[in-house]
């Protein structure tokens, strides 16, 4: 290594590619196994922490017997790179280690990644789709246990055939086996997991959890979600809707213009995100909380491969996708546009809603997606002005409360909903002209019920 490259990687300190110690042991070739499970890396030794040289004592066999070490207690066997330099009149040995082709390597059978400046203890799901990725598969690529073509819906194929072709993005002729065979949805005569989970005649066991929230306690109603993804996302779409408040606009047409109370298309962008990319090997939910003035989308699965959060802040990261099938699939019926595109196109729908906030993280085993604002856009020129009209909002929390709470009167909305009488009665004769409540029973003693109570 010359020493310009020497003096800059002590200049700029310890970071996900490069790790100093002032001695060889476990520790050592714990961070090349991790090393080599994420980018590759470079370890020198003889500096401290700090990046002080402090040198160290090599013999005849030291260098032999560091790298036997190395070999014997990683698995696959992990040969690094190795270079001997003075620095200061003192020694400093450098190994270095690239991407590894197949992963994951462990550390006497523990596996470990490396994360900013430290390495970290890789789960069990983390394993599986590290594996995956180094063979440039994916989970949904491979063939379903225990089924056979039986097991799946010819209607709902079709349909996906016939929405592929109207796409224009691709064309399927012959058969609907030819056509999942020139997918890869067949192996051998045999469904892959991505053909069970989209076309199968069986709900697969994964759910879409949405709840409606007051504070994070109070749940106003709740709703679980499962079928083929296709249904899936268009039930969970339909449900969050019903939810969300809506400004109506009136500009002198004949027509109102309906503002919602965030963007649909980055709403539904969102939810795409969290089926698509979603890790299924995991049971947890998809979880979804819809709150006064925020919405969050939790999805089992990190972020994949080498995306991170700073990359999908600028707008040029590159798609990073888990489950390769499943993606094509929404991709060639136009339910998602260019890989790598989807928060480009969230920040572009949020950025006519004056007071939104975008915000996603890592989350535990998951990723965690959030919308909120602090004031509710409703006039298509900003979030004041020009509204006749009113925001549907508290009537989505009168029928909340009826759903939970069937059979009270009028005087028992206006206490729990904080609100003037004359208010819940008109929001009261707007939920019934909707079809949503009835009120049964004698007007003394009788009650509104959502149309779905018994």
């Amino acid at each position: 290594m010359n020493s310009k490259l020497l003096k800059e990687l002590l200049l700029s300190g310890e970071s996900e590619t490069v790790e100093f110690k002032t001695s060889f042991g476990k520790e050592v070739i714990e961070t090349l196994v991790a090393f080599a499970n994420t980018k590759g890396g470079t370890i020198l030794i003889g500096i401290n922490d700090k990046g002080k040289v402090t040198g160290v004592k090599i013999g005849q066999e030291t260098i032999q017997n560091w790298v036997n070490q190395i070999k014997q207690n990683s698995s696959p066997s992990i040969i690094p790179d190795v270079d001997i330099t003075k620095i200061d009149g003192k020694e400093v040995v450098i190994f270095s280690v690239g991407d590894f082709p197949i992963k994951p390597i462990s550390f006497r059978d523990r596996y470990f990644k490396r994360v900013a400046n430290s390495n970290h203890l890789l789960s069990i799901t983390e394993l599986a789709s590290l594996h995956l990725n180094s063979l440039q598969l994916s989970w949904d690529a491979y063939e379903a246990q225990n089924t056979n073509l039986l097991d799946l819906d010819e209607k709902k194929i079709q349909k996906f055939i016939d929405r592929v072709n109207e796409s224009g993005r691709f064309q399927l002729e012959g058969t609907w086996k030819n056509a999942l065979e020139k997918l890869s949805f067949l192996k051998n005569g045999i469904p892959t997991n991505g053909a069970v989970l989209l076309f199968g005649q069986d709900a697969p066991p994964y759910n879409i959890h949405i709840g409606r929230f007051k504070t994070p306690s109070t749940i106003l109603d709740d709703r679980m979600f499962r079928g083929t993804l296709f249904e899936a996302v268009e039930q969970s779409m339909r449900y969050i809707m019903s939810h969300l408040k809506v400004a109506f606009e009136f500009t002198g047409e004949l027509q109102r213009n309906e503002i919602f109370e965030y963007p649909l298309a980055a709403l539904r962008e969102i939810l795409l995100n969290a089926v698509v990319h979603r890790d299924y090997t995991s049971p947890v939910d998809i979880q979804i909380k819809i709150f006064d003035d925020a919405i969050t989308f939790f999805n089992p699965g990190k972020l994949f491969g080498d995306l991170t959060i700073e990359l999908l802040r600028g707008n040029n990261y590159q798609s990073r996708t888990r489950n390769k099938l499943i993606a094509e699939a929404f991709y060639l019926t136009k339910d998602i546009e260019k890989y790598g595109s989807g928060y480009i196109r969230i920040r572009q729908e949020i950025s006519a809603y004056p007071t939104m906030k975008f915000d996603y993280e890592e989350n535990g085993d998951g990723f965690l997606v959030k919308l909120s604002y602090a004031e509710q856009k409703i006039s298509s020129g900003g979030v004041n002005g020009g509204v006749s009209g009113g925001v549907s909002g508290g009537v989505n929390d009168l029928l909340d409360f009826i759903r939970l709470n069937p059979g009270k009167k009028t005087k028992d909305f206006t206490v729990a909903l904080g609100q003037p009488r004359r208010t819940i009665e008109r929001w009261l004769r707007q939920l019934k002209d909707q079809g949503e409540i009835k009120f049964r029973g004698a007007s003394k003693t009788g009650g509104y019920f959502a149309e779905n109570e018994t």
